[in-house]
């Protein structure tokens, strides 16, 4: 098998290309290539949770993966995006118990998110990069680029004229609210102008 290449998350937005879906950009940390891989909505919120590192009142599906994991002490060494079928990214995790490695195939999305929990490197192949992979800054992924900064701007935006009224103690109280109610999407727009009030003070 050709060497790996490993990859870091880069971007997570809505995707242009499916409505209703999310598109997670993998990056080469060696290269200027990027991977968008189409997600849903679902597997989106799981993947923003852990990078906003945001505690859920219960534990969603991907925290209780890694509970089970770490309670009978399995660990996840890193994650392989292993093959390119029919538009279908294929993905597997690889573990280590006792000394003894065991791979595990996955979804790409929920592969993704329980490598961002565990802090695990993700990697994939040079065939793959080859066959889905984008240069951005090609003068043909221009409009992709530019459109995929303008949604990603969006719920910046929206959280600063939703709650840019309110005071530093009303959006904590809110952000507690909205985790209790494992109303995800909304505390993650709360965080962004609770941040965004540190940057500017």
């Amino acid at each position: 098998m050709e060497d790996k290449l490993e990859l870091e998350i880069v971007a997570l937005s809505h995707s242009i290309t499916q409505s209703h879906s999310y598109a997670v950009v993998l990056g080469e940390k060696e290269g200027k290539r990027r991977l968008p891989v189409v997600i849903g909505g679902n597997e989106a919120q799981a993947i923003a949770v852990a990078l906003e590192k945001m505690n859920s009142s219960r534990p969603l599906t991907h925290d209780l993966m890694k509970n089970i994991l770490d309670q009978f002490e399995i660990q996840l060494n890193e994650v392989v995006i292993s093959n390119l079928q029919d538009g279908i990214f294929y993905a597997q995790l690889v573990c280590e118990k006792d000394g003894e490695t065991y791979e595990i195939d996955s979804r790409t999305s929920d592969a993704i998110a329980l490598a961002v929990r565990f802090n695990c490197p993700i990697y994939s192949y040079e065939f793959i990069m080859d066959s889905a992979g984008v240069i951005m800054e090609e003068e043909g992924e221009e409009g992709q680029r530019e459109a995929e900064e303008a949604q990603a701007k969006q719920p910046e935006q929206s959280s600063s004229e939703n709650f840019s009224q309110l005071s530093k103690e009303e959006l904590n109280n809110k952000l507690n609210e909205a985790l209790e109610k494992e109303e995800y999407e909304k505390a993650i727009k709360i965080r962004d102008e609770i941040n965004r009030r540190k940057e500017g003070s």
